[in-house]
């Protein structure tokens, strides 16, 4: 049990870091027609597009982004907390 707790934080972590990529990625124009930045949104932007129906984007600035990340920490620690009483 301790072991899939473990594997969902990781996989948590790496979504993380797909988003943050994927946000990063998208201010840069000549990278959103590569296959790495297609790739990387196919995986992300089912997501995201929770968010962006709660938080639509504003001015040209999609918030959306925060709040993912925001959620996705938040489920990181829980699981984390878990792992820890598992383990103890």
């Amino acid at each position: 049990m301790a072991t899939l707790v473990l594997l969902i934080i990781y996989i948590l972590r790496i979504y993380y870091y797909l988003i943050f990529a994927y946000v990063l990625l998208s201010w840069i124009p000549s990278i959103r027609r590569s296959k790495f930045y297609y790739y990387i949104a196919r995986i992300v932007e089912p997501y995201m597009g929770i968010f962006r129906r709660i938080i639509p984007p504003i001015g040209g600035l999609d918030f959306s982004p925060i709040l993912a990340i925001f959620l996705l920490v938040f489920a990181s620690q829980g699981f984390a907390n878990l792992y820890l009483k598992l383990i103890i």
